[in-house]
């Protein structure tokens, strides 16, 4: 399998199909499996059929779900918020799955989102390997940027099957993560007010 070359500080040339199907049979065969068998003679094709599922927010720039905005709300000028929006992603340690939910919610500035881009968004950052802390800020960021409004509130809970299913092994653990944005920094009786939505 030709070896991926680095081409600058920030990315590799991409392997092919078939270059990533023969190292998921050395995987396969790492794990000490028969490659011959009927049942995993064709994971290799099943497994990068389903990482280009489950890694497809590297193909998507979240700002774009953001571009089409709406400015006539009838003078609203209060807290947006979406919760429990369901996501599935991999960290980025051990590859292994995660499994939560997001919470989201800004204070327009004149301008709003239509709520199914703010699902959007979460996917394409949970779409990629990564870690929580880091998924949860740059949901907050890229709203803040895009939408300019007063504040952002991200909130996630999540599963972590690193800790789950390997290591400490520690099933029923949730980790808790969040970031604020804007008014939701700064002013703290606005922040507690958005947890306690986020809560309700």
């Amino acid at each position: 399998m030709q070896h991926l070359k680095k081409t600058d500080l920030t990315s590799y040339v991409k392997p092919s199909r078939a270059e990533a199907e023969e190292a998921i049979r050395t995987l396969l065969a790492y794990a000490g499996e028969d490659l011959t068998r009927e049942g995993v003679c064709d994971t290799p094709r099943r497994v990068i059929k389903a990482y280009e599922e489950y890694y497809s927010g590297y193909k998507d720039d979240p700002r774009d779900f953001l571009q089409k905005t709406f400015s006539e709300v009838s003078g609203y000028s209060d807290v947006v918020l979406l919760r429990d929006i369901p996501f599935y992603s991999h960290c980025e340690h051990h590859m292994a799955p995660i499994e939560g939910v997001a919470h989201i919610a800004y204070w327009p500035n004149k301008k709003i989102v239509g709520i199914s881009k703010l699902a959007r968004v979460v996917d394409a950052f949970a779409r990629r390997l990564q870690i929580q802390e880091n998924m949860t800020a740059e949901i907050a960021t890229v709203i803040q940027d895009v939408l300019q409004p007063h504040g952002v509130a991200v909130s996630i809970s999540a599963a972590h099957h690193c800790m789950i299913g390997r290591g400490v092994n520690k099933t029923g653990t949730i980790l808790v993560t969040s970031h604020f944005t804007g008014i939701y920094e700064t002013d703290h009786v606005a922040r507690a007010d958005v947890k306690s939505l986020m809560r309700a």
